[in-house]
């Protein structure tokens, strides 16, 4: 009796079916990928523009009065205050102060502290934009932001001390991000 070398038809056959079947997998793997491919840069774009706009947030003053009254350096309450004193969302003006309205994108009446920046947004044309006002590009219009500053607490901070800085924004198809940061008032100290 002599054998046979070499593979049968039916082997050969069974061998096509079963590397067609684990290619058509790995295809359909590969096409799951790419079509979620732009979900990551998307948010990354989106932890970019969040954190972009912390830091601007963070970096501004959080004092008792608002930057522009005359004591808000040296205030250690708000009852120092001359002008306005500083609180969360629209400034609170003394007489003849009322008229001032603080804006993110203004020259002459811009944002300049943590609080003016709550309930702030951007979104719709234009998207995201710089502080002047202007769109930073074109494929951020699907991009919004917002920003809401609220009170915490910390432990050893006083109360009302604190802020909580919390910044969102949405990519397009409804990718959102959110990132939070905590500012502390670095108004003068009494030291013993």
């Amino acid at each position: 009796m002599t054998r046979q070398r070499g593979i049968s038809l039916i082997e050969l056959i069974m061998f096509i079916v079963i590397v067609s079947v684990a290619l058509a997998g790995i295809l359909l793997v590969m096409d799951t990928v790419t079509k979620s491919s732009a979900d990551p840069l998307i948010h990354k774009q989106s932890l970019a523009i969040a954190e972009s706009l912390l830091e601007e947030v963070e970096l501004m003053p959080f004092t008792y009065c608002d930057p522009d009254d005359p004591t808000a350096a040296t205030a250690t309450s708000t009852a120092e205050c001359t002008v306005r004193i500083e609180s969360a969302g629209l400034d609170t003006a003394f007489a003849p102060y009322q008229d001032i309205d603080e804006t993110r994108y203004s020259t002459t009446a811009p944002f300049d502290n943590v609080n003016d920046y709550d309930a702030f947004s951007m979104s719709g044309a234009g998207g995201i934009k710089d502080i002047t006002g202007t769109a930073i590009s074109a494929a951020l219009d699907g991009y919004s932001a917002s920003i809401n500053v609220s009170d915490t607490t910390l432990p050893d901070v006083a109360a009302g001390d604190a802020l909580l800085i919390a910044v969102t924004v949405t990519g397009p198809g409804g990718t959102s991000v959110v990132v939070e940061g905590i500012r502390t008032r670095y108004a003068p100290r009494t030291l013993p």
